[in-house]
């Protein structure tokens, strides 16, 4: 059995995507676009080798970092099965809708810029229509349940607790007369987070491929950044000034609205006006309303005794880029949710752009920037930054708030695997940066005796 490397590897965060091949099939885990750095563009020209025949795609999650080039194997002629839970289907065809819509954009204006300069146009990675049709290979699965993907391949998805239908898989491979395992845990969420219900870790395993996003360190506990976001709230409201969060559209607007629902109902702050700049979040958050299925306790308890649309009456939703462009008229004190989370294209820019030389700003960074991102910029201290080719000056106070993490922290990543680790299997670390997956690797060693591989990006590994 072979595994094919094809992302989120040698320090890259982003790109998720591993091929498993046998004697008799291959499947693919993941199919994600890369995100953030230079090189992305390039990353994701790649397509599918021509030599694999590929039997099934398996998919933990929505996020775009782990289906974004989906739509380049139906544009490679493959047609087959793409496995995922309910929720992450219907998150994903949003996600990748959005992502062609984005994609068309950003070469057009590539292209007019070419043009003035007297070269050939750029096409997009992939259209609506190749979106389309990797959609119709899509199909359910459920919890805690064998599925037979691929001849000798089994699968089981467990919650992983990272968004809305995310999952971590297990393979039960049969080649050669034995039986192996390979588990590969797609993006942990903490324990602590509220909204979903905790990870729930496989318990044997040959090999196992951990993500290491935040394995060199602990968030602050969660219950601590409530307390921070609120006194941020309170403070920007006694200053007049507005709010800008930089926000992912799925599982980070919607813990962000839950939150300051649950601000306004338990009188921790009067309530002022919020926008909703995503449409994304908007029909995100519709998705979340249908799978209250997948909450946890307190969530649920937490709905039963009130709607938010109760609580957030103030909330306003912006669809149109209209609605977009008035916020901007809007005074102080209020609060804007606008993507991209990693600041790297959306409204957002255009918020920054109008509000970050302003003292009275406040940006809160509630998710992860990778390395090369605006958003990484601003956690990193930036003076200054540029905006649509514009020089901006960071006058706003940047909040970082690693607290409201969708990614398990160290601690957590530890105890996910401690329920594998008595069966002994090959760790591998993927989907962090150098410094996270060494951290993590000297607590894999220290805490479990076992050495922990660090691949490198297109890397052949062996079982």
């Amino acid at each position: 059995m072979k595994i094919y490397i094809a992302g989120a590897a040698g320090g890259e965060v982003t790109g998720s995507a591993f091929y498993v091949q046998t004697d008799q099939a291959c499947v693919l885990v993941d199919c994600g676009q890369f995100q953030g750095s230079r090189q992305a563009e390039a990353l994701n020209r790649w397509r599918p080798p021509a030599r694999i025949k590929l039997n099934a795609v398996l998919i933990t999650h929505a996020h775009l970092d782990h289906t974004g080039r989906l739509p380049l194997v139906a544009q490679k002629g493959h047609k087959v099965p793409v496995y995922a839970t309910e929720a992450t289907l219907e998150l994903t065809a949003l996600i990748l809708r959005d992502s062609a819509h984005i994609l068309a954009a950003d070469a057009m204006h590539k292209s007019r810029r070419l043009a003035r300069a007297g070269k050939p146009p750029v096409t997009p990675l992939y259209s609506l229509e190749d979106v389309e049709n990797a959609l119709r290979m899509m199909r359910p699965v459920p919890y805690q349940e064998p599925v037979q993907v691929a001849p000798g391949i089994q699968a089981i998805w467990t919650e992983a607790g990272h968004m809305l239908g995310s999952a971590s898989i297990q393979l039960i491979v049969e080649e050669g007369g034995r039986q192996k395992r390979i588990v590969f845990s797609g993006d942990l969420g903490p324990r602590s987070a509220p909204i979903l219900r905790s990870f729930e870790p496989f318990h044997e395993a040959d090999m196992v491929f951990l993500e290491s996003t935040y394995g060199s360190r602990d968030h602050r506990p969660f219950v601590n950044t409530v307390e921070e976001f609120v006194g941020i709230v309170n403070e920007a409201i006694a200053a007049g000034g507005k709010m800008l969060v930089p926000t992912f559209a799925v599982g980070r607007a919607q813990l962000i609205a839950g939150l300051l629902g649950w601000m306004f109902r338990n009188q921790k702050a009067q309530p002022f006006p919020i926008y909703m700049d995503s449409p994304m979040a908007i029909q995100a958050s519709a998705i979340y309303t249908r799978h209250h299925e997948l909450f946890d306790d307190a969530t649920l308890k937490f709905i039963e005794q009130g709607t938010l649309r109760d609580e957030l009456r103030t909330m306003k939703l912006c669809v149109t880029a209209d609605d977009s462009r008035q916020i901007n008229q809007a005074a102080g004190p209020c609060l804007v949710m606008a993507g991209a989370g990693m600041c790297n294209a959306g409204r957002i820019l255009h918020h920054f752009k109008a509000n970050l030389w302003k003292p009275e700003t406040h940006v809160l960074i509630v998710g992860y920037q990778a390395a090369g991102t605006l958003g990484r910029q601003l956690v990193d201290g930036a003076e200054y930054v540029k905006i649509f080719g514009e020089k901006i000056a960071v006058k706003a106070n940047v909040h970082t708030m690693g607290g409201f993490s969708a990614h398990a922290g160290q601690t957590d990543l530890l105890a996910w695997l401690e329920a594998i680790a008595p069966s002994r299997p090959r760790v591998v670390l993927v989907h962090g940066e150098t410094e996270s997956r060494q951290g993590l690797a000297v607590q894999i060693q220290r805490r479990f005796d076992l050495p922990a591989e660090l691949p490198a990006m297109n890397e052949v590994l062996e079982l």
